[in-house]
């Protein structure tokens, strides 16, 4: 895809963000970051993003009565970019109908567990208090559903610590390797979804194919 360009959501820290400006800046996605946005105006990834001179925009949700209202404002201050795909990057906000149906097939989330399993919050949390032995990451397509979207690549590790902090920290290393790829490959045309299946490289994508691809 030439100017492949895309958006990035946050709530906070922003340090997947910064693993997409550091892929960008090493040739490893081949486009742009067009606007960065945050429903929270104090989050860290903001400053992140003013400091390499990324467009920031602030909306929030605290100013708006229902999640509609908030996602229409969402959409029309992203359509101002005009981006190819929107990435979500710890947006802590369950996005509506609205905004979904505004960028159909070009929403990317990453989740802190191998979905279907642990949707959710505390996924470091209550994969402890499991009997797994593996935790993982899962980037898929954004719909309607929480955490449910159409997988396009996973990426997991053995459990070796029963530390919290310690396996985020593991976790967050996974997430700044992978993430950038899956961008990447939908940047140039590799990865698509098409009536809710995913393609790579024109051909479907089955179970079992999706970790560490």
């Amino acid at each position: 895809m030439t100017n492949f360009s895309f958006a990035v959501l946050i709530s906070g820290n922003g340090s997947n963000l910064q693993a997409m400006i550091d892929a960008i800046k090493g040739n490893q996605i081949y486009g742009k970051i067009c606007c960065v946005l945050s429903n929270k105006e104090d989050a860290n990834g903001l400053q992140r993003a003013q400091e390499v001179k990324i467009p920031t925009e602030v909306v929030s949700n605290k100013d708006f009565e229902t999640r509609e209202d908030f996602d229409t404002e969402m959409v029309r201050v992203l359509s101002i970019y005009n981006p190819d795909l929107v990435v979500l990057a710890g947006f802590m906000r369950i996005l509506s109908p609205v905004f979904i149906n505004a960028f159909p097939g070009k929403i990317l989330n990453i989740h802190p567990s191998l979905l279907p399993k642990y949707p959710g919050l505390n996924t470091h949390e209550r994969v402890l208090e499991s009997s797994d032995n593996i935790h993982g990451i899962t980037v898929h397509f954004v719909d309607e559903s929480l955490d449910g979207g159409p997988i396009c690549a996973q990426s997991s590790l053995e459990i070796t610590t029963r530390s919290v902090k310690q396996l985020e920290q593991q976790i967050h290393k996974l997430e700044h390797e992978l993430y950038p790829k899956v961008v990447s490959w939908f940047g140039e045309g590799l990865l698509r979804l098409t009536e809710g299946k995913v393609y790579f490289e024109n051909r479907e994508l089955k179970i079992g194919e999706i970790n560490e691809k």
